[in-house]
């Protein structure tokens, strides 16, 4: 596979992360939509270190370790975001974004 189809692959995956996120009413959704742009980054760093230098074996850690990091990342963003879900639909009764009012007085 060259490099160019991976990254061209990561950003259709980053584009439907955006167009998810800023299109959907429920707060899950929104969540999930946000995991997509994680991965889509994780997979773009992967494909550039693994074509950067391919021939040494040490050097290709380095994308692994973003990864790794990326899903890190995205649990700790899945936990804190399933909690705040969990909290405001308790309070609400609602997980759709235009009922959230949280911030105003």
């Amino acid at each position: 596979m060259s490099l160019n189809l991976i990254l061209m692959v990561g950003a259709l995956m980053f584009s439907l992360g955006i167009y998810g996120a800023l299109t959907r009413r429920n707060v899950l959704g929104i969540l999930i939509s946000l995991e997509l742009m994680f991965n889509a980054a994780m997979l773009n760093f992967v494909a550039f270190n693994a074509y950067k230098l391919p021939h040494e074996p040490l050097s290709s850690l380095h994308g692994q370790v973003f990864a790794l990091f990326i899903i890190l990342v995205a649990a700790a963003e899945a936990v804190v975001g399933l909690a705040l879900v969990l909290a405001i639909y308790r309070n609400l009764k609602s997980i759709y974004v235009e009922k959230l009012n949280l911030l105003k007085w």
